[in-house]
């Protein structure tokens, strides 16, 4: 680790060589500059990230109990903000990510407006997000090491300063890895690898693509959702990872995700040269019937299976169908798939949490891949409150206790809110990552959409309460006076910005010419 000591004699050192023509500069200045942005590009960033990732694989693998976390971000100041609190709170950022979710550009990011999440954004817009989080995240470090700078200068003993010396030299960046989603890669191959350069080049060490057609891809928790044949999904796999090996990010962790449990349909019949190929089994969950040539109609397909020859069902649009019934058989075929060829991490996209069924299939994958690692949407799509409540009343049902007192149908009431029932269920969602890292294999859990969420919920009660009867009490008593007792950072939103980065950088520049904006009459000055 380079030492803030280090680098000022480095920038001695190098402003020698240079004679009175740079006697302006300052060797300390320059010291602090470069420790504030230790980051030059996103390609530094991917290769400091994707190090990060691999270890805390390696260290899951060992103990479950050191699963990683992420919630998603739409914007680079809930990114940075995320990071700046978890540092405030928990005092590091070890085994905490981010998460950009597609879903979320489509419906905040995207110049059509609102969209839903089927692939109609602007493909650019990922990347930019990206670089967009991270230029937040590096402006966090220069904002914090700032302040670090600034207590050094007013330090007036000996100790004061070994104690200021110490945080800068161990000083923790906001930097951390961002799974990024490439949804189904946004066209073929060949745009799939252009895309995932894009993202790699902005930063992302973690790459997360899903086995939907493209061009008909659906949100993994609405209907319609429509697989493709293994070899076309591997063969994007493999475009992600020449992306992160031609641009040097040797580690780049690939991310496999397959919605196959809610996807009961296909756009295409699998390739197959061999009986039990992977064409063969990706055939095999097909909905078919047999049939005698003579019964053949126009434009039907068929194909040969155990010797008999088949007719799959096919829908109006051309698409074919799969079984009913036969979802987690094929999860569990893509995940060992995907990780046989390629990919580093699975995610499978269920309809609710329930980590008998996650476990189920991570086990099953597991008898042929011992070391499989599950990403899990801890999705807002789910009711939370009415799926575990209705677990544990099953629970409680089977084991005999009297739950006549409970309508199952209606457990969501808060009517149940103070109930044993609601009470057994709450404990369990809140030690539900914990459990389903130990018990199903879950490596990261994220939460995809929780910024959206909040937003609407804080906006909600502030335009309520400012345009009702308090007024800018609504305001003050809601946002500032909560800020102010909680610490939040932002109740300071000059200094947020990089108002005091900028006198620095101003004092570096023009000596006691600079013009700062801190003085005594910057308003901020009244919070302390």
């Amino acid at each position: 680790m380079t030492t803030y000591t280090k680098y000022i004699d480095e920038a001695a050192t190098l402003l020698e060589t240079q004679g009175s023509a740079w006697n302006a500069i300052s060797s300390e200045s320059v010291a602090r500059m470069r420790l504030q942005n230790q980051f030059q590009t996103g390609l530094d960033i991917a290769k400091y990230t994707a190090k990060i990732m691999r270890e805390d694989m390696a260290e899951y693998d060992a103990d479950s109990s050191k699963y990683t976390q992420s919630l998603g971000c739409w914007h680079g100041f809930i990114g940075q903000q995320k990071m700046i609190s978890i540092k405030k709170h928990l005092l590091t950022t070890k085994r905490r990510y981010l998460y950009l979710s597609g879903w979320m550009i489509a419906a905040l990011r995207s110049e059509f407006g609102p969209l839903p999440d089927q692939s109609m954004h602007e493909k650019t817009a990922v990347a930019s997000l990206i670089a967009e989080l991270y230029t937040f995240l590096r402006q966090a470090d220069a904002r914090e090491l700032g302040g670090l700078f600034r207590a050094l200068d007013s330090a007036t003993t000996a100790e004061e300063k070994s104690a200021v010396q110490s945080k800068i030299d161990n000083f923790e960046t906001h930097v951390v890895p961002i799974i990024a989603d490439i949804d189904a890669g946004f066209g073929n191959e060949e745009a799939t690898y252009l895309m995932a350069k894009q993202m790699i080049e902005a930063g992302a060490c973690c790459i997360q693509i899903e086995n939907q057609v493209s061009d008909v891809k659906q949100c993994g928790h609405q209907d319609g959702k429509v697989t493709v044949p293994h070899a076309e999904f591997l063969s994007k796999i493999n475009a992600v990872r020449y992306a992160f090996l031609e641009l040097g990010v040797d580690d780049g962790v690939i991310v496999a995700r397959t919605d196959s449990l809610g996807a009961g349909l296909t756009q295409k019949i699998a390739m197959t040269q061999t009986a039990g190929d992977l064409g063969d089994q990706y055939n095999s969950f097909l909905d078919v019937e047999e049939v005698a040539p003579e019964q053949l109609q126009n434009g039907d397909v068929t194909l040969v299976q155990n010797g008999k020859l088949v007719k799959p069902a096919r829908l109006p649009n051309g698409l074919f169908q799969f079984r009913k019934g036969t979802g987690e058989q094929r999860c569990i075929l893509d995940c060992i798939t995907s990780l046989q060829n390629g990919a580093d991490l699975i995610w499978i996209e269920t309809e609710k949490p329930h980590i008998g069924q996650i476990g189920a299939m991570v086990n099953a994958i597991r008898e042929t891949v011992p070391n499989a690692k599950l990403v899990y949407n801890n999705s807002p799509s789910f009711n939370w409150t009415l799926n575990f409540r209705q677990q544990v009343f099953d629970a409680m049902d089977e084991a005999g206790q009297d739950v006549s007192g409970y309508n199952r149908d209606n457990l969501m009431s808060v009517d149940y809110d103070e109930t044993e029932l609601a009470a057994l269920a709450d404990e369990k969602i809140r030690t539900f990552q914990a459990d389903a890292a130990r018990e199903a294999g879950i490596f990261h859990h994220l939460i995809t959409l929780p910024t959206y969420h909040t937003a609407a919920l804080s906006t909600d009660n502030l335009a309520k309460e400012y345009f009702g009867d308090q007024g800018m009490l609504g305001y003050v008593a809601n946002v500032q006076r909560k800020e102010i007792r909680q610490g939040i950072a932002c109740v300071k939103h000059q200094n947020m910005a990089g108002s005091d980065i900028g006198d620095d950088h101003k004092e570096y520049f023009s000596g006691d010419q600079a013009l700062k904006a801190s003085g005594k009459d910057n308003t901020m000055n009244q919070f302390g």
